[in-house]
């Protein structure tokens, strides 16, 4: 049985709130936007740019303990850690290196896949008839390997993308070469796989959805969202700006910024910050062909309109510190290493915070014990790629239907307090 027209709250006006409000809409539903800084002002600007369907594979993999000393220790490695922030951290990090093992990364990519696998698709859809198309652009996504070796050392990786179905075609030597000459004689391999996409400008798009959103009823207000009004067991607005907002449901989809409103839903959420960086090479000499996963580096570079993206590295060291130097340099020296020549106009760099759950998977679902209560955060790596199909689900719970996916991976029922 469907639900009647109701209003929505939804808190955080990133990919994943802004998906939520449309698919509500199509449902029928009111939507009140609630963001503190507007659309698209985090990662969902900032992020890598990739509908990366085959990125299942989490960071907490087999043999990361034993690696993070000298991954810190490296200047060349994408790992850094502000050292002051560590006590704060290690609850969380204790929790997340847990989950370094097979049985762990198989979990969460049986949790991953129906969220992200067809990311191309859900975007289209979701962008269909909003003014937001043309920056969601199919393409191949490639992984640049150094060698064959390099390569054989991603087989478990690979190993489980195949038992979800991914295929791809291995690209070597001069059939390497003549698919892209954009980079050097560093990298001799790539595995391609087909059918995944880019969106040519992440905050342009998101903030397009946003306006469509509007367009279509959907209030905006700029404000933080401080607490949660309840009558009993059921919520009826949010205090926000000093003002309540009434609503009968809400959505908390604020990213890395989540925990504390979540506590206020009763959930207990194990959420850090993985400080991201990219830099943006405006009028670049020569651009890629396709976005690529460089492995040496663990970075992805993405051609975007007029400039290309460089984005990774991980950084722990919370909300609030300044961005740091380092993985700026060392993004820089990665991309001159495997596109040697390259030259641009301008450099744009650009920090933010990816939401990471110490099991590495979303909590997307009705919050246990708080009725009109759904939460929508923690996508790690694969926010904007996961963003349309997450905002999709929580739309058919609040309407009453039954997605055709079991939710128990993503429960909030698993963090209650």
């Amino acid at each position: 049985m469907t639900e009647p027209q109701k209003t929505i709250a939804i808190i955080g006006a990133g990919i994943v709130g802004v998906s939520t409000a449309i698919w509500l809409q199509r449902e029928g539903h009111r939507v009140i936007l609630i963001d503190r800084e507007g659309p698209a002002a985090g990662a969902s600007h900032g992020n890598g740019g990739v509908l990366a369907s085959c990125s299942i594979i989490p960071v907490a993999g087999p043999g990361l303990i034993s690696k993070i000393p000298g991954m810190l220790l490296s200047p060349s490695q994408p790992l850094f850690m502000k050292c002051g922030y560590l006590p704060r951290l290690a609850p969380w990090l204790i929790r997340f290196l847990r989950t370094a093992n097979a049985d762990s990364v198989r979990r969460r990519a049986a949790a991953l896949t129906p969220i992200i696998g067809d990311s191309l698709a859900d975007h289209q859809a979701l962008s269909e008839g909003t003014g937001a198309e043309r920056w969601v652009v199919p393409a191949d996504y490639l992984f640049l390997y150094n060698d064959r070796a390099h390569y054989d050392g991603d087989a478990f990786g690979w190993s489980v993308r195949k038992e979800h179905g991914f295929e791809w075609d291995v690209l070597e030597g001069q059939d390497w070469r003549d698919y892209d000459p954009a980079f050097g004689p560093d990298i001799t391999l790539a595995a391609r796989l087909k059918n995944h996409g880019r969106i040519s400008d992440p905050g342009a798009y998101v903030k397009a959805l946003a306006a469509h959103a509007e367009r279509e009823g959907a209030k905006m207000i700029r404000a933080e969202v401080e607490d949660v009004v309840r009558d009993g067991d059921r919520i009826t607005g949010l205090r926000a700006g000093g003002e309540t907002i009434a609503c009968d449901d809400a959505v908390l989809a604020t990213g890395a910024w989540s925990g504390p409103l979540a506590t206020k839903f009763g959930i207990n959420a194990p959420l850090e910050s993985e400080r991201g960086y990219h830099l943006e090479l405006w009028e670049p000499s020569v651009m890629p062909r396709a976005p690529v996963m460089v492995a040496s580096g663990k970075f992805v570079a993405t051609p975007m309109e007029g400039r290309l993206r460089l984005a990774g590295v991980v950084e722990f060291g919370g909300l609030n510190a300044p961005p740091s130097k380092a993985p700026f340099r060392l993004l820089e020296k990665n991309v001159r290493a495997v596109m040697p020549g390259l030259t641009w106009k301008k450099t744009v760099e650009w920090m933010g915070h990816r939401p990471s759950m110490a099991d590495s998977i979303p909590v997307i679902g009705a919050v246990p014990g708080l009725s009109g209560a759904y939460t929508a955060f923690g996508h790690d790596h694969v926010g904007l790629t996961g963003g349309p199909k997450t905002g999709r689900i929580l739309s058919q719970i609040i309407s009453g239907k039954r997605p055709n996916l079991d939710l128990t991976p993503y429960s909030p029922a698993r963090f209650s307090a």
